[in-house]
């Protein structure tokens, strides 16, 4: 306990030993401003008392000196400000004219019209193409054994591609072509075939049979 006190008794002692001093400086500042002002007070009464005397006798002698205001008044009464002669007035500036530039029109460059290529005469136009069912009767002449719907709309499209034959229109025609009597149709287990009447092949191979003619 005695070690705890004695540290804090010593901050006391100089927190005391402070404010002492500066209380004291604070008393001397004050009487040193106030005797400042005693004497600035009794220079003032002084002055005073001057010019209470100066006016009397300036009364009594009946003059009237003018203040530094009014003298100020006077002469800017009595000199008359100067006159501010009036600015000539500006020229107007010329307007300049633009010069129009006038640009020639281009003229269009006009394009020879296309001469339309001569149309086709009537030898060199091309006969027209024969129907599918032309096509599929041909097709079965020519082949020697029984062909499938698939088979006949595989070399139909492979021998004219322009034509998009379409199988089942292929298979369609067929068996119209079997109702009419002009193909024949035969049946392999789940597969149908068809071919062309035996008529109409008989005639072809005797067409093929038949010798060509000797050119003399």
């Amino acid at each position: 306990m005695p070690e705890t006190t004695t540290p804090a008794t010593e901050l006391a002692s100089q927190y005391i030993a402070q404010v002492t001093g500066d209380l004291e400086a604070n008393l001397k500042e004050q009487e040193r401003i106030g005797a400042e002002i005693t004497t600035l007070q009794e220079q003032l009464a002084a002055l005073q008392h001057d010019h209470g005397v100066l006016v009397s006798m300036q009364q009594a002698l009946g003059l009237t000196t003018p203040s530094n205001g009014s003298a100020a008044e006077s002469d800017s009464a009595v000199l008359p400000s100067p006159r501010r002669k009036k600015a000539a007035p500006a020229a107007g500036e010329k307007q300049k004219t633009r010069k129009a530039t006038a640009t020639p029109a281009k003229k269009a460059a006009r394009k020879p019209a296309a001469k339309k290529p001569a149309g086709k005469t009537a030898d060199s136009a091309k006969a027209p193409e024969p129907t599918l069912v032309e096509l599929i009767r041909r097709h079965l002449i020519e082949q020697k054994e029984p062909r499938s719907a698939a088979e006949i709309s595989t070399a139909l499209t492979e021998a004219h591609p322009h034509r998009g034959i379409a199988a089942k229109v292929v298979r369609v025609t067929l068996e119209g072509l079997v109702a009419k009597s002009q193909a024949e149709r035969s049946k392999q287990g789940r597969s149908v075939f068809y071919t062309a009447p035996a008529s109409e092949s008989a005639a072809a191979a005797e067409t093929e049979a038949q010798p060509k003619g000797s050119d003399n």
